[in-house]
């Protein structure tokens, strides 16, 4: 199951305007080529997320109006709410994303932290700040269900 959630999450990032690795038989894991791809996409979702908080800020400051309907008060702050968790959530995923490229400058990208075996080409692509290869995700994932 795990294995078809990574391929249907590569098949999105495709839809999403990136091409996917080309792997050739011989090539070596976490090749110079490789890092820039990945390095390639980190930066353009990291631009793509700054992009959105810039959008958000400027959106905030625009729609500021004091409504004298108290109805319509609390339906603004409400959006304004649900516009900064999201952005909270982003910001999160952009630390993640500074830390897979500080992987990436370190040569540890690509390497799971738990066990040290490559994570794989394709599940990077579909999670880009993965940390653990797909086994060790699956065991922790179990543990986590198992705790509550």
């Amino acid at each position: 199951m795990a294995e078809a959630k990574v391929h249907a999450q590569a098949q999105e990032a495709v839809t999403l305007g990136f091409k996917p690795y080309a792997l050739t038989a011989d090539e070596e894991y976490m090749n110079p080529a490789q890092e820039e791809h990945f390095r390639g996409l980190l930066l353009a979702w990291k631009q793509s997320l700054m992009e959105e908080v810039d959008r958000t800020v400027h959106h905030m400051q625009d729609d500021a109006t004091n409504f004298p309907d108290p109805n319509d008060r609390a339906t603004q702050e409400s959006e304004f709410s649900l516009e900064l968790r999201t952005r909270d959530r982003e910001r999160k995923l952009i630390k993640k994303i500074d830390e897979a490229l500080d992987r990436l400058d370190n040569h540890d990208y690509g390497y799971c932290e738990a066990c040290g075996v490559e994570i794989g080409i394709r599940r990077l692509e579909a999670r880009l700040t993965a940390t653990l290869c797909i086994d060790c995700k699956t065991l922790d994932e179990i543990r986590e269900k198992q705790r509550g």
